[in-house]
């Protein structure tokens, strides 16, 4: 598994997003933050990162699933325990992130459709 860095042909920047985001499940706040961080790669949508303190400890399940991306490095995943029922692998995060995109280290981001992730003043699910 080679790294690769992002580059013209595969663009990544990382930047504050600016503006308070919150993620419901079901109407339920899991994660306020005014700290998150937009990341946008390539032809991809872009994707928040919520710094994982700022996520309701109580939900977060660790799953074994982890996945590999080239460009950011090895993710690992958790589910979201919703008080009986589980949204399996809804999250992921970059625990060792590679130096193009360090700034995500410490954050997790959410698979849009599983939950609602509203920036203020944008819709982004």
């Amino acid at each position: 598994m080679a790294q690769r860095n992002p580059g013209e042909d595969h663009p990544i920047t990382v930047e504050p997003t600016g503006a308070p985001v919150t993620v419901r499940v079901d109407g339920k706040v899991i994660a306020r933050t005014t700290s998150a961080l937009t990341l946008s790669e390539a032809k991809y949508r872009p994707v928040q990162y919520v710094p994982i303190s700022d996520v309701d400890p109580t939900v977060l399940r660790r799953a074994q699933a982890t996945t590999y991306c080239p460009y950011k490095g090895t993710a690992a995943y958790y589910g979201l325990d919703l008080g009986g029922e589980e949204l399996a692998d809804a999250v992921w995060t970059y625990e060792r992130p590679y130096e193009g995109v360090a700034a995500i280290a410490d954050h997790v981001a959410f698979y849009p459709g599983r939950v609602e992730i509203e920036v203020e003043g944008r819709d982004e699910d």
